[in-house]
């Protein structure tokens, strides 16, 4: 009878600890679960802030180009450079200046580093001088290189975190 006993216990004890072995791997599994759902949405939704912040820094060097393509193709230069101009060129850059740092925030240092070139070059066709005009040639030739070299790696960067 004393068998039994012992047996029974023995028994109950076993049961338990696997019942506490098996409530303890599903909470750690549902924990893991949990962390990795978490980790991709925040994985998407920094994806999403960089897609918008992409999108606006493109939209502002795209609004400075044509700021400064009205000044260079206007018959008289200077007449071109009125209040309105000087207003909308200021804004532009700051607007840009903003949108250059936010992405040294938001991506890698050599994604950063191909935007404040290209950055760099939007606001240096922006307030270059007639005479500066006159030696550097078209603005197109000073703006290609940087653009190129940002959209490229603008696409590669998406790219890659889509994959």
């Amino acid at each position: 009878m004393e068998m039994q006993v012992w047996a029974s216990l023995l028994g109950v004890l076993l049961g338990g600890l696997m019942s506490y072995l098996a409530q303890f791997t599903t909470v750690r599994l549902t924990g893991r679960n949990e962390e990795k759902r978490q980790a991709a949405q925040r994985a998407e939704a920094r994806r999403s802030e960089q897609l918008e912040l992409l999108r606006e820094f493109i939209t502002i060097t795209q609004e400075g180009i044509r700021i400064a393509e009205e000044r260079d193709q206007a018959p008289d230069w200077n007449a071109a450079g009125t209040p309105e101009w000087l207003a909308k060129a200021r804004s532009v850059i700051d607007r840009l200046w903003v949108a250059e740092r936010m992405i040294q925030v938001l991506f890698r240092p050599q994604m950063y580093q191909l935007a404040r070139a290209y950055a760099t070059a939007v606001d240096h066709v922006l307030w270059r001088l007639p005479d500066q005009i006159a030696a550097e040639g078209s603005m197109w030739d000073h703006l290609r290189g940087p653009q190129h070299a940002f959209l490229e790696a603008a696409r590669t960067e998406v790219g890659s975190q889509h994959a």
